[in-house]
């Protein structure tokens, strides 16, 4: 008795076969965007170093509050303010990132590839977007647990610790991801703006370290009033505790809630992105 064998469907002689060109959906631009940013090794690095800050800030800044702690007063032993440190600095490099993602493709001449594949373009502009928010929030929240398990090492010497039920403590440790993913959701429409890396960066870090400093400090009540509606200042309160004072912006102003300050900053988002899909959709690649 003998099988029968599999029947199989063969190119005819002298033709060459088919290719199934499958179409472009959000799904498959979000892998392939995926797929760019897991292997570039610049990414890997920005997230390494972002975990080691929150870390390394976590133990320095909980380990000197534990060092003065005698001299303090009890509302400002609030330790998941401690705990998130690396949240200061942590946000700058993973501001790079973001920019890096979109201008390294301009850079490179990949973006006329990666908008053949999308002709549309504003698909592809929130593909990159999808997953830069998602790994900053995946990197925000792996940062901030590690900052936790850091700093409770020393709770035990002032007596306090971390309660995720007292609504301030919650709001701060779930605020970390979210600050760090608006943040860059910025800084991606600055450079997607720009389309330089220098360009962008630059732009970024002048907003943060010169613009809005220079508008909280300067002696003028009215430029003192508008600083705490600027993107940082705003979005800063959903991680600052109104008795230990924000430790990432210059502005102290506690007139908006943390919330409201949070939807300032995504009204910032919202509007840098706005800008910059429209700038995508009327200028050449």
């Amino acid at each position: 008795m003998t099988a029968a064998l599999p029947s199989t469907s063969l190119p005819a002689a002298g033709t060459r076969p088919r290719t199934v060109v499958q179409p472009v959906t959000f799904g498959r631009l979000v892998v392939a965007e995926w797929v760019k940013i897991r292997s570039l090794r610049s990414t890997w690095w920005a997230l390494a170093s972002t975990l080691a800050l929150f870390v390394l800030l976590a133990a320095i800044r909980t380990a000197d509050m534990v060092s003065i702690a005698d001299h303090m007063p009890e509302r400002f032993l609030v330790m998941p303010v401690y705990a998130t440190s690396g949240v200061v600095i942590g946000q700058f490099v993973l501001c790079g990132l973001a920019v890096v993602v979109i201008t390294g493709e301009y850079r490179s001449g990949q973006i006329r590839a990666t908008l053949t594949a999308a002709p549309t373009r504003l698909p592809a502009l929130w593909a990159k977007l999808a997953v830069v928010v998602g790994v900053v929030l995946v990197t925000g929240t792996v940062g901030t647990l590690l900052g936790w398990a850091t700093s409770a090492v020393w709770f035990d010497e002032v007596g306090k610790s971390i309660d995720i039920t007292d609504p301030e403590h919650a709001r701060l440790l779930l605020g970390v991801p979210l600050y760090l993913a608006a943040m860059t959701a910025l800084a991606f429409g600055i450079g997607a703006a720009i389309r330089s890396t220098a360009g962008g960066i630059t732009a970024m870090f002048s907003l943060v370290f010169i613009i809005e400093p220079a508008f909280s400090y300067i002696p003028f009540k009215p430029l003192q009033e508008l600083a705490m509606y600027l993107p940082t200042a705003a979005g800063s309160r959903l991680v600052t505790s109104d008795t230990v004072g924000s430790f990432i912006s210059g502005s102290q102003s506690t007139t908006l809630g943390p919330w409201a300050g949070f939807g300032v900053l995504l009204a910032w988002v919202a509007v840098t992105l706005v800008v910059a899909a429209v700038l995508l959709r009327r200028r050449d690649a």
